[in-house]
């Protein structure tokens, strides 16, 4: 398994990925990608197996519901308030040993931290029909 992580999160991410092991994760900045438009990202990162990491779960769910296979997505959110980049690396680490290992091929699992500081995971499948 292997990640690429949204421009608009932190670089720290991908080493946050590395130091679990997954060693070929990368930053879209770092792939000459910044300011790329979403559908060239998300092709991207299906023509890459990469697990797109990335807090704007709106767009890029319905980018991944037009790929018939693709590697998955993690979207770190919050309930309430902004999100500070140090809150999305705690969220990944959080994510990263739950996955257990198991791609999330055509998943979307989404990382929340509510109003009462509980995080949960929700993976599910996306699209939730098949083609």
């Amino acid at each position: 398994m292997k990640f690429l992580v949204d421009e608009y999160l932190s670089p720290e991410l991908v080493h946050i990925a590395r130091q679990s092991g997954y060693h070929e994760s990368t930053h879209v900045n770092w792939l000459g990608l910044t300011s790329a438009a979403d559908w060239v990202l998300m092709g991207r990162a299906v023509d890459g197996g990469y697990v797109l990491v990335t807090s704007n779960r709106t767009d890029f769910r319905a980018l991944a519901a037009r790929e018939p296979l693709h590697a998955g997505l993690i979207c770190p959110n919050v309930e309430a308030g902004d999100i500070e980049p140090e809150t999305f690396n705690r969220l990944f680490a959080y994510a990263l040993p739950r996955l257990r290992g198991i791609e999330p091929i055509n998943e979307v699992v989404e990382v929340t931290l509510s109003r009462d500081g509980d995080v949960r995971m929700n993976r599910y499948d996306w699209p939730s029909e098949p083609f």
